[in-house]
C-alpha cells in the first residue's frame, strides 16, 4: 500500500436526531474536535447512545462515519437497494478501501477538512430492521476465519471546513508499523 491513496466524495448526509437513516445535504460542515455540525454524534465525548449509558465522559472517536460506495454495489448485487444516507453515514467515498486502511491514517476531504480513522464501525441489529438480512451482508470471514466488518470507518475531525459531493480524498498513511482497524 503506498503512504498516499486518492478518491473522490459521492455524498454527504448528516441527521439532528438520534436515527438510523441521515439526511443527504448538498454540503457538510465539519468542526475540529467535533464531528458534523449540526450532526447528533457531534461532541467531545461520545454521544451514542449505548456509549454514553456505559460511561458518557468517554472520548468521542466516532465524529465522522465513512462508508465506501463500492459496499453499496456489493449489496445491490445481493438484492439491497440503498441510498446515500441510509446506512447512517455522513461522507459516502469512493476510490479508496476504507477498510483496509490502518488505524491513524489521514484522510483530506476537499481543500479544508481533515480527520484521522479511529476504527470500524461495528454493524448492529438496526441494518436488519432498516432490511431484513443486511446485518448479515455486512459481515464476512477472512481466509483465518476473522470477522470482517464492511459498515464502515469511523474518524475524528482535525480540522474545520466543508465538506460536498465531488471533493477529492487523499489518504495518508500513518508511519509504520501499522495497526489494524478494530471496533470502535
Amino acid at each position: 500500500m503506498t503512504n498516499h491513496l486518492q478518491g473522490r466524495v459521492v455524498a454527504v448526509a448528516q441527521a439532528r436526531g438520534h436515527r438510523f437513516s441521515k439526511q443527504p445535504m448538498l454540503e457538510i460542515r465539519i468542526r475540529a474536535g467535533m464531528g458534523v455540525e449540526g450532526d447528533a454524534h457531534a461532541g467531545v465525548t461520545v454521544k451514542h447512545r449505548s456509549r454514553v449509558q456505559r460511561d458518557p465522559s468517554r472520548p468521542n472517536l466516532r465524529q465522522v462515519h465513512l462508508i465506501h460506495a463500492e459496499l453499496f454495489a456489493e449489496l445491490a448485487g445481493r438484492g439491497f437497494r440503498l441510498s446515500p444516507g441510509d446506512l447512517g453515514e455522513n461522507v459516502l467515498t469512493s476510490g479508496i478501501d476504507l477498510l483496509a486502511l490502518p488505524t491513524g491514517t489521514r484522510l483530506s476531504l476537499g481543500p479544508d477538512v481533515e480527520v484521522m480513522v479511529t476504527g470500524l464501525r461495528n454493524p448492529c441489529s438496526q441494518l436488519d430492521r432498516f432490511q431484513p438480512g443486511l446485518m448479515a451482508a455486512c459481515l464476512d470471514r477472512a481466509a483465518d476465519g476473522s470477522l470482517i466488518r464492511k459498515a464502515g470507518v469511523m474518524a475524528v475531525a482535525l480540522t474545520s471546513g466543508a465538506v460536498t459531493s465531488g471533493d477529492a480524498i487523499t489518504a495518508t498513511l500513518p508511519p509504520t508499523p501499522h495497526q489494524p482497524l478494530a471496533p470502535v
